[in-house]
């Protein structure tokens, strides 16, 4: 992925990026939000863009719940423009979340009205990441047609892996300059022991670029990233702007890790 961004009429876009999965449960929302502020630490412009209108909770990770008098739905239906629905991250000056609320699943939002508020938004971004609904039914497809780029997120688990390859399969009928692979929830000694595929595997058998690898560490969900998962973000962000594509490598530690490593799986 290249870090600069698409330029239309001479004019500068941000670059479009949905975050997908296959499966709920994957920790996909919280991913976006983590990669929106590590994006933001490094200078960049950032809109968090709740595309899950069922249910809408990036601006409940975020801290932002009802944070804001207008959402998507409002600008679509001409309420507000698309600069009024944002709401700004706490601490952060270039990062903002542009929730869906209530009133987008009461009031239908086409792929074409989607897309053209992130067109007018671009201009002003340099990244506006999609949270889009699991699975591959028509919220993601709507995500999916708004957005220039893909990031799908699973984790090691057969059920998971299984449905990540679905989506991949209909990403492929999207023009999309990139598909790119986060595998999410990576313990170490599970890898080591051989009882999941290592995030390397599980990128060559769905055949899709590896950008990402993320530590599963309770932390990350309560909002407080511990040492692995914050390395494994700054390098997913680093990536993610066209930076070395460098992953986060798991490891288990000691000598119970060394031992698992070495004999855990047998031929």
């Amino acid at each position: 992925m290249g870090c600069e961004k698409i330029r239309c009429g001479g004019k500068a876009l941000a670059r479009r990026i949905v975050l997908t999965s296959g499966k709920g449960g994957v920790g996909k929302t919280t991913v976006a939000v983590r990669l929106g502020m590590r994006l933001a630490a490094a200078g960049a412009r950032v809109v968090l863009a709740d595309a899950d209108f069922g249910l809408n909770n990036i601006d409940v990770v975020c801290g932002l719940e009802n944070a804001g008098p207008f959402d998507v739905a409002d600008v679509v239906l001409g309420r507000c423009r698309p600069r009024q629905a944002l709401v700004p991250f706490p601490g952060r000056a270039n990062l903002f979340v542009l929730p869906s609320g209530r009133a987008a699943a009461e009031h239908p939002v086409s792929p074409q009205a989607l897309r053209l508020v992130f067109e007018q938004l671009s201009p002003r971004f340099d990244y506006i990441l999609i949270d889009s609904p699991a699975g591959i039914g028509s919220g993601f497809h709507r995500a999916a047609a708004a957005a220039g780029e893909a990031l799908v997120v699973t984790t090691p688990h057969v059920s998971a892996l299984r449905d990540a390859a679905r989506v991949l399969a209909v990403l492929q009928s999207y023009r999309l300059q990139r598909v790119d692979l986060v595998v999410n929830m990576v313990r170490a000694d599970m890898v080591a022991g051989g009882e999941v595929l290592s995030p390397r595997e599980i990128a060559a058998a769905l055949r899709v670029p590896l950008i990402g690898v993320i530590p599963q560490e309770d932390g990350v969900f309560l909002g407080e990233e511990g040492g692995a998962a914050r390395k494994a973000f700054r390098l997913l962000a680093s990536a993610v702007a066209g930076g070395p594509c460098k992953v986060y490598e798991p490891a288990a530690r000691g000598l119970f890790g060394g031992l698992r490593r070495a004999f855990g799986r047998r031929p």
